[in-house]
């Protein structure tokens, strides 16, 4: 084999740094390469090298589907960029719509048991109220601590409600208002005016 002149070491270098200016690819770059050294061989050996416009040709044609690709792949990136960001938002929506159903079946299921336990604050108010007064005194000791049990237990369940955000309401003499009262029927009282 012979010997590889300065002149093809000086044009494979410019075809090197060609490639890496223009982003070539490696297999393109050695096509170019193997034929520079093809053609150099042959004018040693004397026969005539490839035609120029075969050669020029070539690069261009790749150069085009190069170009064609890189067109290509960018509307392919674009594309997955936008179904990235709109997998990124379904998340957070999805994350944000449980975070609040969590707090709304903690504040249903308080709600429900608040509902429940006021059936036995109603049952403790009138347990208390139904034992006379003179009856509690140092007499009958049992009565007067089963009595102070019942306060006890009453206010502790009281302030359970409070803490919740359950406070008791007086509607006596006051005008019916459904965000606060419950009716089951209406009644025309003397001296009183209607509702």
């Amino acid at each position: 084999m012979a010997l590889i002149s300065a002149r093809t070491i000086i044009k494979c270098g410019q075809l090197i740094n060609e490639s890496l200016l223009k982003n070539m690819r490696p297999a393109s770059v050695i096509r170019s390469l193997s034929n520079v050294i093809r053609d150099e061989q042959k004018k040693e050996q004397g026969a005539p090298p490839y035609a120029s416009t075969e050669t020029e040709t070539k690069p261009n044609e790749e150069l085009e589907k190069l170009k064609k690709e890189i067109s290509e792949l960018s509307v392919k990136n674009s594309e997955l960029l936008d179904k990235y960001k709109r997998a990124l938002a379904d998340g957070e929506n999805l994350r944000v719509r449980l975070t609040k159903q969590i707090s709304e079946a903690k504040i249903f299921g308080i709600q429900s048991f608040c509902k429940d336990l006021l059936d036995v604050a109603d049952v403790l108010n009138k347990a208390t109220e139904s034992v006379p007064k003179q009856e509690i005194n140092n007499n009958n000791p049992y009565l007067k601590s089963l009595y102070e049990g019942l306060v006890m237990t009453e206010a502790q369940l009281q302030t359970v409600f409070k803490r919740h955000g359950l406070e008791p309401v007086n509607p006596l003499n006051e005008k019916f208002n459904p965000n606060f009262h419950e009716a089951l029927f209406q009644q025309d009282v003397e001296g009183k005016e209607s509702g």
